[in-house]
């Protein structure tokens, strides 16, 4: 899965005024932009920072502005989504292996399109999200417990983990989706999706309305 390396919006230099910098960036939709020199890729100032700052100035007069974020190439989509994820950013310089020089860039959008054409993001499936202690998840028995049920995984990835515990995401085929979330429970997960067809949940439900009822009687 190749991501497009791009070269069509050239990096700034230090040697760029501040007024010269926002006219080059006046048009663009990026959030950062690079700043090299000689190739050597000295790191990525904010837009918000061009523009707030005096005219007069050098781009490299704000090198303490500027954010140490970049991948090398070769680095595949998901590394990729990693990184930028983290920083905020639309635009990610990508750089030599060896060298270390600054090569070109790639945008979220190419990544995102990437992505989007997927088997388990374009697929039609139904999604489920459940809990267990961060000891006790296994994708191994996530998978068996959804395929026990003769449906089909599609994707499956940690969405978040929190206070020793871990949720995670499923996207799973057609089939007996009320028989899954069942067999989650009896495995000890808790399912933190909403589901309409959750027969157990839908249960609950019914006796509590009955519960306040009576109470109200």
């Amino acid at each position: 899965m190749n991501l497009v390396l791009l070269n069509d919006v050239s990096p700034l230099s230090p040697s760029l005024t501040i007024k010269e910098a926002q006219l080059l960036c006046s048009e663009s939709t990026f959030t950062h932009f690079p700043v090299v020199e000689e190739n050597r890729y000295l790191g990525c100032i904010a837009l918000y920072d061009i523009a707030d700052s005096d005219s007069e100035k050098l781009v490299g007069d704000l090198k303490y502005e500027f954010e140490n974020f970049c991948v090398t190439e070769g680095t595949n989509s998901l590394g990729f989504l990693e990184v930028i994820s983290k920083c905020q950013t639309n635009i990610m310089p990508v750089l030599s292996q060896e060298e270390k020089k600054y090569i070109g860039y790639v945008e979220l959008q190419d990544v995102l399109d990437i992505f989007g054409d997927m088997p388990f993001l374009s697929e039609h499936g139904n999604l489920i999200v459940v809990s267990k202690g961060i000891s006790d998840q296994s994708f191994s028995e996530i998978c068996q417990i959804v395929e026990s049920n003769n449906v089909k995984v599609l994707s499956c990835y940690i969405s978040k983990i929190e206070n020793d515990m871990v949720e995670t995401t499923l996207k799973i085929g057609d089939g007996d989706f009320n028989a899954v979330i069942q067999t989650f429970r009896r495995y000890g997960y808790t399912i933190m999706s909403d589901h309409y067809d959750d027969v157990f949940l839908n249960t609950l439900k019914e006796r509590s309305r009955y519960f306040d009822k009576y109470l109200n009687m």
